[in-house]
């Protein structure tokens, strides 16, 4: 059964503050987000294997831990998933890079996928998924659906945000799968918005509307 975990150390916390204020400008508002990516990314890879070595300090002998070389794949969702990569790369920076991009269908609203790029091993590798924000958990449902389709067995949702509703459709289609968040927020408005949210992560990464 997968489990939710709630990130609440404080410099993660007043870094959300300042992305969820409308008065954060485009710079700013991509720099947190990547400097929050980094900080989660400490927090999601708690449980990678180590195995032990022999090394020889100035000093003397000695063993070490190392990590044991678990493949990892990180895949945003397009297209607010991109403004965390960078951010996690700079914690595990071999992982390789996929992509999974989908668009909302105007008449069923159900997320339908039109891109995905993974690495050539996906059978091998563990996945970070990861969006911004966990709204109705449509789109994160399909792009777990666009993985395991590929043959992806471990997965993990990260996100900064989430609603209930969201988090609780991921626990109904996936259950297999962790979920990764920054905040809990309250619910989805009338629109799908969560509440209170942060806005467009998207058009607030890259400045558009």
């Amino acid at each position: 059964m997968g489990k939710v975990y709630v990130f609440d150390h404080p410099l993660i916390q007043h870094k959300l503050t300042h992305i969820r204020d409308e008065q954060t400008g485009t710079k700013d508002f991509r720099e947190l987000v990547d400097e929050v990516a980094t900080l989660m990314a400490f927090e999601i890879t708690r449980d990678l294997p180590m195995e032990e070595i022999d090394l020889k300090t100035p000093v003397s002998n000695t063993k070490g831990k190392v990590l044991s070389g678990k493949k990892l794949a990180i895949v945003p969702i397009l297209r607010a998933g991109i403004g965390m990569v960078d951010g996690i790369l700079k914690m595990i920076p071999a992982a390789k890079v996929g992509h999974v991009g989908l668009y909302r269908d105007p008449e069923t609203l159900k997320p339908i996928e039109y891109y995905v790029k993974l690495p050539s091993d996906v059978e091998e590798r563990d996945f970070i998924l990861v969006d911004p924000m966990l709204a109705t958990g449509g789109s994160a449902v399909e792009a777990i659906n666009s993985l395991k389709k590929r043959g992806a067995k471990n997965i993990k949702f990260l996100c900064l945000v989430a609603a209930p509703e969201g988090v609780e459709e991921i626990k109904k289609e996936h259950d297999d799968v962790d979920i990764y968040i920054a905040a809990l927020d309250e619910k989805l408005n009338e629109k799908g918005y969560i509440v209170p949210g942060l806005g467009d992560a998207g058009d607030r990464l890259f400045g558009t509307k």
